[in-house]
């Protein structure tokens, strides 16, 4: 968990996020977020790339989101691997 104050930022008010917790979820400066309040709490959520979400329904639509690789493992996976 972090600690940080609510600064002001020119009219508004913000938060810095550290260097570390933006590259936790692969953001750098302008990238694009979803703020929401959930149950008095304050979500902040990686916004999908611009398109890929209409992209990735579009595929779903033409059922063109099949694995290219069966998921199944393999005989060696069955004998060679621990878990």
């Amino acid at each position: 968990m972090m600690k940080a104050n609510i600064i002001s930022i020119g009219n508004s008010q913000g938060i810095i996020l550290p260097a570390s917790v933006l590259r936790q979820l692969n953001l750098s400066f302008k990238s694009a977020v979803q703020v929401e309040v959930d149950n008095g709490t304050i979500v902040i959520r990686p916004e999908p790339r611009l398109g890929w979400a209409k992209a990735a329904e579009e595929m779903r639509a033409e059922e063109d989101d099949k694995l290219l690789l069966d998921d199944s493992p393999t005989d060696f996976e069955k004998e060679e691997w621990t878990w």
